[in-house]
């Protein structure tokens, strides 16, 4: 059923210009909010590893699992297994930002 939604979000996205400029602007509003919370221990972006080398590159968290998953545990609190990452949670919007943006770095 999620897969409908996203190849619907990616033919509008293809089709008009404003909403791939919206998306563009929610993906930088992620990447912004990463930057500030995990950037101190995971790598951000496309290249390079992570500060921290027990923390996952985010680029390749979709080959674990689809990173919409993701989207429950960012809004109720995103709690790790590792004693020195604390809880996150994030309201709606940033959810949604934080998830654009790793949907478009992600390796395939």
């Amino acid at each position: 059923m999620k897969w409908r939604a996203v190849i619907s979000l990616v033919i509008a996205l293809t089709c008009d210009p404003a909403v791939a400029q919206s998306t563009t602007t929610l993906e930088h509003r992620g990447e912004q909010l990463l930057s500030r919370h995990c950037a101190m221990c995971h790598a951000m972006g496309r290249t390079g590893s992570s500060p921290h080398a027990q923390a996952p590159v985010f680029r390749s968290l979709g080959r674990k699992y689809p990173v919409t998953a993701l989207e429950e545990a960012l809004g109720e609190g995103l709690i790790s297994g590792h004693p020195a990452m604390r809880e996150f949670k994030f309201p709606p919007s940033d959810v949604a930002a934080i998830i654009a943006y790793l949907s478009a770095i992600q390796e395939h």
